[in-house]
């Protein structure tokens, strides 16, 4: 589900991004830098209450926000986790889009990775994962501002661009290459540290 939720993000931003970027003597062969863009989201919460039993930790925010989460079988170090002690959580996304030749094989390669805390420590954790999908550009409507896509598996998906110019830039049969990439960390560590 997480890899089809990534790959569905990552088509529905193709010629959707503002602002492109073109190098206009770039050798007909070499990828065109369409746009990339990331951002970066921060957030702690305190623990107000945790029950290892079930594993459920009550959690306050900055905002005074309280909610409850379960720890899955997969955190680690659960009873290292007491009241007081603030979850940190850190998202990162990124998405660059490349106009490559035409012809270029569509293709999807996901690559995850993955660490967790060494035995005994506060529970902590970080994941990402990369999606590269290159897909053909099938149909261009600049009169409704949409293009369709057919992708690796021969499914075709539509899009709409948000910068209606974008649709100018490309032309039918040019392959995309989005790249999509997401990682999260998240530690857990002593009030006041």
């Amino acid at each position: 589900m997480m890899k089809r939720i990534a790959y569905l993000t990552a088509i529905g931003t193709v010629l959707a991004l503002s602002a492109p970027v073109w190098a206009e003597d770039q050798p007909a062969s070499a990828p065109k830098h369409v746009t990339s863009m990331n951002r970066t989201v921060e957030g702690k919460a305190t623990v107000e209450a945790i029950d290892l039993a079930t594993r459920r930790i009550s959690l306050k925010n900055d905002e005074g926000k309280a909610y409850t989460i379960v720890a899955d079988q997969r955190v680690k170090n659960l009873p290292q986790v007491h009241v007081g002690d603030v979850v940190h959580v850190k998202y990162f996304e990124a998405i660059a889009v490349d106009i490559l030749p035409s012809g270029t094989p569509r293709s999807a390669v996901v690559e995850d990775a993955a660490d967790t805390a060494k035995p005994g420590a506060k529970p902590a954790g970080a994941a990402g994962r990369r999606v590269t999908v290159v897909a053909t550009i099938e149909a261009i409507d600049e009169g409704t501002q949409h293009v369709t896509l057919r992708g690796p598996e021969g499914n075709l998906v539509e899009v709409k661009a948000r910068n209606p110019a974008n649709l100018k830039k490309v032309k039918v049969g040019d392959s995309v290459q989005i790249t999509y990439t997401e990682a999260v960390a998240i530690s857990v560590r002593k009030a006041g540290s």
